[in-house]
């Protein structure tokens, strides 16, 4: 609320103080709009908590953007026939936990797995590089 310079109000002292709050409240926040106030600064929890979250998404939108990188790059050389596919040997076994508490094996002989030649799976398929480090693979029953 303003008044006119020239005007006589009689205000009381809680009405006093809530006016001109008001009245500056209202004009901080303009000026804030305006540029020329600048905004308060952050404490320490509240800057590591942004660097925290900016480093987050920077990590993930890197490898949303890997993936979809090594998708099309897939993609196109299943498009083009340039051997998108491969075959390592994998030995496989299961261990069988049985009432004793002993764990029994049952190996199966080596077979030849399919594979994909690229950094993620793709088609329900794991990458050869994660084949050939881990040629064993096991199935807990």
């Amino acid at each position: 609320m303003r008044f006119p310079a020239n005007a006589v109000v009689c205000l009381s002292k809680t009405e006093l103080s809530t006016t001109v709050d008001t009245y500056l409240g209202q004009e901080r926040r303009q000026a804030y709009n305006r540029g020329l106030v600048a905004q308060t600064s952050l404490n320490l929890r509240d800057r590591l908590r942004r660097i925290f979250l900016g480093f987050v998404l920077l990590l993930l939108g890197t490898v949303l953007l890997l993936f979809c990188a090594d998708f099309l790059l897939f993609r196109l050389r299943v498009a083009t026939n340039r051997n998108p596919y491969g075959s390592v040997v994998v030995s496989h076994y299961y261990a069988v936990l049985q009432k004793n508490g002993k764990t029994q094996f049952i190996f199966d002989p080596p077979a030849a797995e399919n594979c994909v030649h690229a950094l993620f799976p793709h088609s329900g398929m794991k990458p050869c590089w994660y084949l050939s480090r881990h040629p064993e693979q096991r199935t807990d029953i």
